[in-house]
């Protein structure tokens, strides 16, 4: 299993948010490399990277800040927030970026998901954000109308082989996982389910690889200490 530290990125800096809620901001580094920087010394093969005011509104925001995050360290990234055409996909690649993300695009045109995975192949990865089971888009403010489920089945059907599935309600809120939805979510969809969304301990590390999901991504325990970032990684590894 892999573990992917977040950046969530604000205004170039490094930020955590509860629940989404762009008003219980939190800043942890005005320095988003070094951020990434110590990661990977800790040992992290791949960082999570979202542009959240490209979430906000609609394209890419933080170029500057995610390439510098790239020339950095030497390990791969994933960049999610604001994706939502061909051009955007590519030009978040060519900065070197291993993989991008496509969030409310996928709620809204599934047949430019279908277009993208057609031109970039596993490049692509699919994130789906929902509370209480229905999907939330644009920087998770607006309803997908539609349900996480029924979702995930159009997005694999379209091609996509890896979902990043993020549980709204636990996000940022140390609150633990329940793994049996990341669990479930993988059987529904015969996609790859990463894990987002309440990770506190080293319990929930365990809970989710004993579910045999592929990846978790761990942000605000890891910031304030809760996970031990190195000791989660040697679990997920071992």
């Amino acid at each position: 299993m892999i573990i992917f530290p977040a950046i969530d990125l604000r205004g170039g800096k490094c930020v955590r948010l509860i629940q989404g809620d762009f008003d219980k901001e939190t800043v942890y580094s005005d320095d988003p490399p070094a951020t990434a920087l110590k990661w990977q010394n800790l040992g992290a093969k791949f960082l999570h990277v979202v542009d959240l005011d490209g979430a906000r509104k609609g394209s890419p925001q933080n170029l500057d800040a995610i390439k510098k995050i790239l020339d950095a360290i030497k390990i791969p990234i994933e960049v999610g927030g604001g994706i939502r055409t061909l051009d955007d996909a590519e030009k978040i690649l060519n900065l070197g970026v291993r993989r991008v993300i496509l969030g409310s695009v996928a709620a809204e045109k599934i047949s430019l998901v279908e277009a993208a995975v057609k031109k970039f192949g596993d490049k692509i990865v699919v994130g789906i954000d929902a509370r209480g089971g229905i999907v939330k888009t644009h920087g998770w403010e607006k309803s997908g109308a539609i349900e996480a489920d029924e979702l995930a089945k159009k997005i694999s059907a379209a091609g996509v082989r890896t979902i990043i599935y993020t549980d709204i309600s636990k996000d940022g809120m140390l609150s633990g996982v329940d793994a049996k939805i990341f669990s479930r979510l993988e059987k529904i969809s015969g996609a790859e389910i990463i894990a987002s969304g309440g990770v506190k301990s080293l319990a929930d590390i365990r809970a989710l690889k004993a579910e045999k999901i592929s990846g978790v991504i761990v942000g605000k325990a890891i910031y304030t200490g809760a996970l031990d970032l190195k000791s989660a990684i040697e679990l997920a590894e071992a």
